[in-house]
C-alpha cells in the first residue's frame, strides 16, 4: 500500500560533521558522552521490578509510576494561536529533513524562515530550495553542533522541526519550548523517561505544544482503520498490534547513508524496542489511549543479539571501525501493552534480520479483525466462513475527509508524511487543538526505556507512567478530528 522502500525510514536525518574516517564527530561524541551519563533510564522507571542499567550506568533508582507535581495547567485541549502564516525553523537537512522541506513548501501559508544543519552543503541545498519555491533566502545555521540554539532564539519562527539523530531530540524540543516555540520532532522523542516528565513539565509550564511527529497515523489505512473502529465496527476493541520489522543491516553499515554510526550505536546501549512509536501511535488512536483508556504496564521480551554481528562478518572488511562494537540490542523485541480497559497491544521490533517491511497494524473486537501487510479484514456481520474480506470495499464510507481531499498527495511513504504536514500546519492557521500532544508523545516513546528495563529483568511488568496525570478518562479529539469549517 505505502512506498515504504522510496525512503526506508521515516525518521531518518544526519547531520553531524564528519571525522577523517568518515565517522560522525557529533553522533560518537553525543552518545558516548550518553553511554558514560547511564542514559538515565534508571530513573522514574515507573516499574515494580528492578532491572540491570546500561552497560556503565548506575543502578536504578526506586521505582515509581507516580507523576511529578505539575508544574503548569495541562496542555491538553489548548488550541495554537491562529496565524496566517506559519513560520517554520528546520534543523537537521539529512536524509529525512532534507525531503520533508519539500513538503512544508508546497503548503500554502508556510514559509521556511531558518534552517540548520553543521553540514554546509546540505544546508546550502535546501536554502535553495527554499528561493527557488520563490519565497526570501532562510537564515542558516552551520556554526557547530549548538547553532540550533540560535535558530530557537530567533523572533520570527513559530514552529522548530526537529530531523536530527535520536542523541538531539531532547535538547532541541526543550530548547525550542524554552525559547517560546511550539515544537515537532521526529521519533523518537526521546530516549529517557525521566526526559520524557521534562517535557511534559516543559510543554505546560512554557504553554508551548511539544509533538511527536509520527507519520504513521496519518497511513491512509491507518486512518480508515481508526474511523471504523470508531464507528463500531470492530464492536468493543480488544487487542492490537503494532511494529516496526524493517530489515536496515545494510544502511546501518553504508557509511554514506548515515552521517557516521549512529543509529547502529543504539544496538551497543540497549536491549528494548528502539523505535515503538510507527506500531504503538495507530494502535493508541484506535483504542483511544490518554482519550479514554490509558495504556498502563509493558512486558518485553528479547532474541539474542545476532543478526548485525552476522550482518558484519558477512560484508564489513577487517579493519572497519564497526569490528570494536559489540551488540546486545534484541534481534526482535516482542511487548506486551496492558491498557486499563484490559485491552492488550503486541508491540514488535526487528531492523536486525530478513524480513519484508511489516508494521503489522492489526485491530481485533467482538464484531472482527483488521490485518495489514497484506491488508485484510474479517468482521460480522458482513463477512462469513471464515474467509477474509476485501478492505477497499469500506474506502467510499470510512477513508478519513484528509485522504479525500487529498487523493494523491506528494512525498514519500505512500502520501502519509503530506497529509501528517499538511494538517499540522493547518492546525497551527486556524488555531485549532493539535491532532496530538505531548502527553501523546511521552506516551508512545515510553516502551523505549520500559522496554529495555523488562528485558533486563526477565519480562517483569514495567508500569507505564500517567503523563495526563488523571485526565485520560476524558474522551477528546484526537487525529479522528471532524474536517475544521474555515
Amino acid at each position: 500500500m505505502h512506498d515504504e522502500n522510496a525512503i526506508p525510514n521515516p525518521d531518518e536525518s544526519a547531520t553531524p560533521d564528519d571525522s577523517a574516517d568518515g565517522t560522525s564527530r557529533r553522533a560518537v561524541l553525543r552518545t558516548a558522552g550518553l553511554a558514560g551519563a547511564g542514559l538515565g533510564i534508571g530513573a522514574l522507571t515507573g516499574g515494580t521490578a528492578h532491572a540491570d542499567a546500561p552497560q556503565g550506568a548506575p543502578a536504578a533508582a526506586a521505582s515509581t509510576a507516580e507523576a511529578p507535581a505539575p508544574q503548569g495547567k495541562t496542555m491538553i485541549g489548548v488550541p495554537f494561536e491562529r496565524r496566517s502564516t506559519v513560520r517554520v525553523g528546520i534543523v537537521g537537512l539529512g536524509n529525512r529533513g532534507g525531503g520533508m522541506i519539500d513538503l512544508f513548501l508546497a503548503i500554502p501559508g508556510v514559509k521556511v524562515v531558518a534552517l540548520c544543519d553543521p553540514v554546509k552543503d546540505k544546508t546550502a541545498a535546501a536554502a535553495k530550495k527554499v528561493t527557488a519555491a520563490g519565497q526570501p533566502a532562510p537564515a542558516t545555521y552551520t556554526k557547530g553542533d549548538h547553532d540550533f540554539e540560535n535558530l530557537c532564539k530567533r523572533g520570527d519562527v513559530d514552529f522548530v522541526y526537529v530531523a536530527t539523530p535520536w542523541d538531539w531530540h531532547f535538547d532541541m524540543a526543550r530548547t525550542a519550548m524554552l525559547n517560546g516555540k511550539h515544537v515537532g520532532v521526529e521519533c523518537p522523542i526521546s530516549l529517557q523517561l525521566d526526559q520524557l516528565w521534562e517535557l511534559v513539565d516543559l510543554s505546560e509550564r512554557t504553554r508551548r505544544h511539544c509533538m511527536q511527529l509520527e507519520n504513521c497515523c496519518y497511513g491512509k489505512n491507518e486512518m480508515r482503520v481508526l474511523r471504523m473502529a470508531h464507528a463500531g465496527k470492530f464492536g468493543d476493541l480488544l487487542h492490537g498490534a503494532g511494529a516496526y520489522n524493517h530489515d536496515l543491516r545494510g544502511l546501518m553499515f553504508d557509511p554514506d547513508y548515515y552521517e557516521g554510526p549512529w543509529r547502529r550505536l543504539w544496538h551497543t546501549r540497549l536491549r528494548g524496542d528502539l523505535y515503538p512509536n510507527h506500531g504503538f501511535g495507530p494502535v493508541s488512536n484506535y483504542m483511544d489511549i490518554n482519550r479514554g483508556d490509558r495504556v498502563t504496564h509493558i512486558s518485553s521480551f528479547g532474541t539474542p543479539a545476532l543478526g548485525l554481528a552476522e550482518y558484519r562478518k558477512a560484508h564489513m572488511p577487517a579493519g572497519d571501525p564497526s569490528w570494536k562494537e559489540t551488540y546486545i540490542e534484541s534481534d526482535r523485541t516482542i511487548s506486551l501493552v496492558q491498557t486499563a480497559k484490559g485491552r492488550v497491544i503486541r508491540l514488535e521490533h526487528d531492523v536486525s534480520t530478513p524480513h519484508p517491511y511489516s508494521r503489522i497494524n492489526s485491530l481485533g473486537g467482538t464484531k472482527g479483525v483488521f490485518e495489514d501487510y497484506p491488508e485484510r479484514i474479517y468482521i460480522e456481520p458482513d463477512h462469513t466462513n471464515d474467509e477474509w474480506g476485501d478492505f477497499a470495499k469500506y474506502a467510499d464510507e470510512y477513508d478519513h475527509w484528509l485522504w479525500k481531499e487529498h487523493a494523491n498527495p506528494p512525498g514519500g511513504h505512500g502520501g502519509m508524511d503530506y497529509i501528517m504536514i499538511f494538517r499540522l500546519m493547518q492546525t497551527m492557521q486556524l488555531g485549532l487543538v493539535p491532532d496530538f500532544d505531548v502527553y501523546d508523545a511521552a506516551t508512545w516513546t515510553s516502551p523505549v526505556p520500559l522496554s529495555h528495563l523488562s528485558i533486563k529483568a526477565k519480562g517483569a511488568p514495567q508500569a507505564i507512567p500517567d503523563f495526563t496525570r488523571g485526565l485520560w478518562k476524558k474522551a477528546r479529539p484526537g487525529v479522528d478530528s471532524p474536517k475544521p469549517q474555515a
